[in-house]
């Protein structure tokens, strides 16, 4: 027994009382590993008791009153300092390891926050943001899309808005994206090539049809915009910069703080666009009858960095649908009036 370690055997004298109206005796007391042994003066064993349950009936006071638990009629009384000291001891030790009341109720409690805590930080913010999304109606996102975009034009002017380049612009997303609800946006400056919001917008820079002979190149852009608007729904791109506070303000209200999305516009126009892999770019492109080629030499002019868009064009030898017409890419080109 590890609290009696400093004895082999441990021994004594003392008085039993078998019952209330039982005899005093005198016994022989023996400590052992686990239990206590009361032997008469011939030897005899009269009982055992159980080193865990035993407890003592008036601490601090000699002779020491012993009984083998709370609702036991037996009683030792011991006067021998070693033996009342190392059965003290063994109690000391009983007790420490006692399981103490509320203590299971506490582990399980404790062990419930850390579970919520868990779900809080690593579980919720995810739900709670695909959630939102999945319920945002078209039409907030929409107005979320308008919100950013006036963000937007405190840095970059006005969208270019030349009334024959407008419907012009209008056509050209027809072209490209039939099935879906798109407005082309042109600018002056704030955006390096193209960007998406939420709502349906692509942002593109008016060097995109200025600078170039033909509309393939911004095709290309729009065309890459939209995959990204695919891959990564624009609304969850924002919440995830913003957090799950702004989804779950936007799953309340409906709305988002002005502070918020001033903040998110100016990291979006700062921030490189996502990457792209190149099979699933060059199926867009052969689903709109687009070559790519002219959209990788417009990103990279020595074709190094966009290789595989330049050896993998669907329309290479093949004459796709025309973008625009000479006519309305000539159109376009004024739609910024200068």
């Amino acid at each position: 027994m590890t609290a009696l370690k400093d004895f082999d055997r441990l021994e004594s004298t003392g008085i039993w009382h078998a019952g209330p109206d039982a005899q005093r005796r005198d016994v022989v007391v023996s400590v052992g590993d686990a239990t206590l042994a009361i032997f008469d003066m011939n030897d005899r064993a009269l009982t055992h008791w159980s080193l865990a349950a035993l407890e003592r009936l008036n601490p601090g006071i000699r002779p020491a009153v012993f009984t083998p638990g709370a609702d036991a009629d037996e009683r030792l009384e011991l006067d021998d300092d070693t033996m009342i000291d190392a059965i003290e001891k063994v109690r000391r030790v009983v007790e420490r390891n006692r399981p103490r009341r509320g203590r299971l109720r506490y582990y399980i409690t404790a062990g419930s926050l850390a579970v919520v805590a868990g779900l809080a930080i690593f579980w919720l913010p995810g739900a709670m943001i695909r959630h939102t999304i999945m319920v945002v109606p078209p039409a907030v996102r929409a107005y979320i899309g308008a919100q950013l975009l006036e963000t937007i034009q405190r840095v970059a002017g006005r969208p270019c808005a030349a009334p024959d380049g407008t419907d012009t612009l209008n056509t050209l997303a027809a072209r490209l994206l039939p099935d879906r609800k798109v407005r082309l946006i042109v600018l002056s400056r704030g955006v390096a090539s193209s960007e998406h919001l939420p709502g349906g917008y692509i942002l593109l820079n008016r060097a995109l049809i200025e600078d170039f002979e033909g509309p393939a190149p911004v095709a290309g852009f729009i065309l890459a915009e939209d995959e990204r608007a695919r891959v990564l729904d624009p609304l969850e791109r924002l919440l995830l910069t913003t957090g799950t506070f702004s989804a779950f303000r936007l799953l309340i209200s409906g709305r988002m703080d002005v502070e918020t999305l001033e903040s998110y516009a100016e990291a979006l126009l700062i921030q490189p666009p996502a990457p792209l892999e190149p099979e699933d770019l060059l199926e867009r492109f052969r689903l709109a009858e687009v070559g790519s080629t002219a959209y990788a030499y417009a990103r990279d002019i020595t074709g190094e960095a966009t290789l595989p868009l330049i050896e993998g064009d669907p329309m290479a030898g093949r004459e796709g649908r025309i973008i625009l017409t000479d006519g309305q890419w000539v159109t376009l080109q004024g739609i910024c009036g200068e």
